[in-house]
């Protein structure tokens, strides 16, 4: 099978009404070459939001910001309660001091295991199958990468962010804690 196909080959699939895979290649030239006065201004700019980025996460949860996690659950199905997982109470208390987790009297429970980090923080994984089953899904179009990609036509500089700990900037809803 050859990477690239011929022009009657294309046709005779297209009239056999057969699947096609087509990729197009596009060449991208990477440059690190900006004029001096751009960098300055990129530098001046970050250097007067130092606070907007901090090297931390912050203590405790964030500030209210108008938006809050909620977990809508399929009406009349039963409220999962399982048993937490054998954890270290020197991992819990931890995670406790951290603020982000606190005894809760709430009638729905899943388990939780703390997995240490690389850097000897933890990291709190949630078994959420048991609730995912009774979430009520909602369904979001994910937009296609060929409209995403028209989007970018004429740009030439192009950044990424990195949200860190991103899961503990959103507040839960009261009801759903």
């Amino acid at each position: 099978m050859s990477a690239f196909a011929k022009k009657k080959e294309v046709e005779s699939v297209l009239l056999a009404k057969e699947k096609l895979l087509v990729l197009l290649y596009n060449d991208v030239y990477f440059t690190n070459e900006f004029h001096s006065s751009f960098l300055c201004e990129v530098d001046s700019l970050l250097q007067e939001f130092t606070n907007v980025f901090p090297d931390e996460v912050p203590h405790g949860l964030p500030p209210l910001r108008g938006i809050e996690h909620q977990i809508d659950l399929v009406p009349s199905c039963p409220i999962p309660n399982r048993p937490a997982y054998r954890t270290n109470p020197k991992e819990t208390k931890e995670i406790q001091n951290q603020d982000f987790v606190r005894e809760s009297l709430s009638p729905c429970s899943v388990p939780i295991i703390l997995v240490p980090k690389k850097d000897g923080t933890w990291h709190m994984c949630v078994d959420s199958r048991v609730i995912n089953k009774i979430t009520v899904k909602y369904r979001y179009p994910i937009p296609r990468l060929d409209d995403m990609l028209d989007e970018l036509f004429d740009s030439c500089l192009f950044t990424k962010i990195d949200l860190k700990s991103g899961y503990n900037q959103i507040h839960m809803k009261k009801c759903d804690e």
